[in-house]
């Protein structure tokens, strides 16, 4: 059983009673407006010496609305609000958490290990838009082989649409999406189905409508900037009550709403130098309530720092976090697809700094940065291959495109293909932004439903900034229109048409050798060999787990291209290649026997041009003989007699 419950906010008690208590050091008089069908009343309530206030009202019941009364005039929603039937700006609602039935006690999570994330937005993954409807998609993400649905930000956010990261009632899931009842519903029916959820969480800022915490106490500084608003105030004066706040957020999603792990956004916007850092506490309170929940439960950042403290163990000075988001990854593999050198582009693409990321993590761990005109990271070598998730595409790197392109707008269907084994194929988890198993053909661009009209300006003119450094051509699109929101629905159908459906099929023969081939499965950059060669942009993988063992070639050259695999000991130094006439010839560490293909991404099967390569090879005292299409890769696994 759990030991923790929220104890601010409104608390449901007794038969009639509930107590409301809120954090609110800036005020000196605070009531509770209580707003039922026998009419509204104005309860006073008492303040202690850390500047909380608290009642207890009678004949008050789940259902009823509220607010906080500022010094007998303002009215305010909840800071802890649990739901916003009305929006941002009206009346919080009375919440017990008891009321939902569970009937997912079985349930008791997933091995990180195990995780195949799926990205998606509740309000463009359905027609519907709403929590609910995406419950009759899991049978559809279950075939697919995911494992693991990550939800992009559900707390209240003003208007209907929004990507969720001006959010301001951080415990309040979107009234327009369904509310608190219908995340449960969602949450519930993921863990019949064997899927775990994971939500991305805001903790380096507010949105800019609605956002009344600065009306109760010391939330925000103006220390630190943020590039998105007020930075929250971690490590100043007052700060121990925010810390708290915000580390209850977690735990409610966690105990509450059954949630699997958080994804916390952008940790490079969280400011704090305090002796003990909020990611390092937050980390601490929800491994311990996973003990007392007996669940796995896990804490994801998302950040730019390249900074292993993160995910480095407490004991030896790190954060102790479970994962973090590898954008590393994403920009070596994006650049050695499209060409593109603007922006942070400019610091990658070489095959090498692909070969460097299957083999450590980060690319940048403390050599300079030309983008950022300074050195940039720190080492993640030692780090566990499954403290790092890897994608092609994802709602930043799609959305924040001047048009929202996905890769499947500009690129081949063979480089897409390519993209999906570099991924699926890694010794790390994978991602997939929704749409990306069979090549969605709407743009993914960003969108808000702001209602005041300055505010929807300094928008507009905040993106324009925004893709100044990437040079990108053409008119920037209205993130208030509404036609941007309704453009980037999916169409899911589209996975039955056509190349769409040879696309989709091909993502779960990937997921299907990634669960059932036990090297690609074991997640282990210790038992990998990884070569890259510049001038032929070859990448060479081998991975081996017991007995058993694979190779695969990946392809990002634009021509045909002819590669021999030989043993170590004719050409030293180990993995250095030298041409033969048209063929590269590389000494590498690859065993002598029988070799079967186990997929082939030029293969009819998959409308590639046809495989160059036998279906069966052996490696005799002169290695493999290969040749390889333009964008494709192979992968052959070896007989174990």
């Amino acid at each position: 059983m759990s030991d923790w419950k929220l104890d601010i906010g409104a608390t449901v008690l007794d038969q009639g009673k509930v107590r409301f208590r809120v954090w609110a050091p800036m005020a000196r008089n605070l009531s509770v407006r209580l707003i039922s069908g026998s009419g509204t009343r104005d309860l006073p309530m008492e303040r202690d010496e850390r500047g909380y206030f608290s009642m207890m009202a009678d004949n008050a019941w789940p259902g009823d609305l509220y607010f906080y009364l500022l010094e007998n005039e303002i009215e305010r929603p909840d800071p802890t609000s649990r739901f916003q039937p009305r929006g941002v700006h009206g009346p919080s609602q009375i919440i017990d958490p008891a009321e939902f039935q569970w009937d997912d006690d079985r349930w008791k999570g997933l091995s990180l290990k195990n995780y195949i994330l799926y990205e998606l937005h509740v309000g463009t993954f359905t027609e519907e838009g709403t929590f609910e409807s995406v419950i009759p998609c899991l049978d559809y993400l279950k075939g697919l082989g995911i494992t693991a649905m990550e939800l992009m930000p559900v707390a209240q956010f003003p208007g209907s649409r929004n990507w969720g990261y001006d959010g301001v009632h951080p415990f309040a899931p979107q009234n327009s999406y369904g509310g608190v009842a219908g995340l449960k519903r969602l949450v519930n029916e993921c863990h019949k189905k064997g899927i775990a959820v994971v939500l991305d969480v805001v903790y380096n800022h507010l949105g800019p409508e609605g956002n009344y915490l600065s009306s109760f106490g010391y939330y925000f500084t103006d220390k630190y900037r943020t590039p998105w608003g007020e930075a929250i105030n971690f490590d100043g004066p007052y700060s121990d009550e925010v810390r708290r706040y915000f580390i209850d957020n977690a735990l409610c999603w966690i105990t509450e709403y059954h949630i699997d792990a958080i994804r916390i956004d952008a940790i490079h916007g969280i400011f704090d130098f305090s002796a003990r850092h909020f990611l390092e506490d937050l980390g601490e309170a929800v491994h311990r309530q996973a003990e007392r929940l007996s669940r796995k439960i896990y804490v994801i950042p998302e950040s730019d720092l390249n900074d292993v403290r993160v995910i480095n163990p407490r004991e030896t000075g790190g954060y102790g976090l479970d994962a973090q988001w590898n954008d590393d990854f994403h920009h070596a593999l994006h650049t050695l697809l499209t060409g593109e050198e603007k922006g942070y582009y400019r610091d990658f693409g070489k095959i090498s700094h692909l070969e460097k990321t299957y083999r450590e993590g980060f690319v940048y761990s403390g050599q300079y940065s030309e983008f950022r005109k300074r050195r940039h990271g720190s080492s993640s070598k030692e780090r566990e291959a499954h403290q790092f998730i890897v994608f092609s595409q994802n709602h930043d790197q799609v959305g924040n495109r001047l048009t929202g392109d996905r890769l499947s707008q500009t690129q081949s269907f063979e480089k897409l293909k390519l993209a999906a084994g570099v991924v699926l194929l890694s010794p790390y988890i994978p991602l997939l932004f929704m749409g990306e198993e069979y090549g969605e053909a709407a743009s993914f661009q960003y969108f808000v439903s702001h209602s005041d009209e300055s505010l929807i300006e300094a928008v507009r003119k905040g993106r324009r900034e925004e893709f100044a450094s990437f040079q990108w051509e053409g008119e920037v699109p209205d993130p208030q229109a509404e036609t941007i929101f309704l453009n980037s629905k999916i169409n899911r159908g589209l996975h039955l048409q056509g190349r769409h459906h040879t696309h989709f099929r091909f993502y779960q023969e990937l997921i299907r050798l990634r669960k059932g081939v036990p090297p690609l499965g074991h997640l282990n950059k210790k038992d990998l060999d990884v070569r890259g060669f510049e001038e032929e942009r070859l990448l060479y993988v081998r991975r081996w787990y017991g007995a058993e063992q694979i190779f695969c070639l990946y392809n990002f050259n634009e021509t045909l291209t002819s590669f021999q695999l030989s043993h170590p000991h004719p050409i030293p130094p180990e993995g250095e290649g030298k041409r033969e006439g048209d063929r590269v010839r590389v000494g590498l560490s690859l065993s002598m026997g029988k070799w079967i293909r186990i997929i082939d991404s030029a293969s009819p099967e998959w409308d590639g041009p046809g495989s160059l390569s036998g279906d069966i090879i052996e490696s005799g005292p002169l290695g493999i003989s290969l040749q390889i299409h333009p964008h494709s890769f192979v992968v052959y696994r070896m007989e174990v007699s």
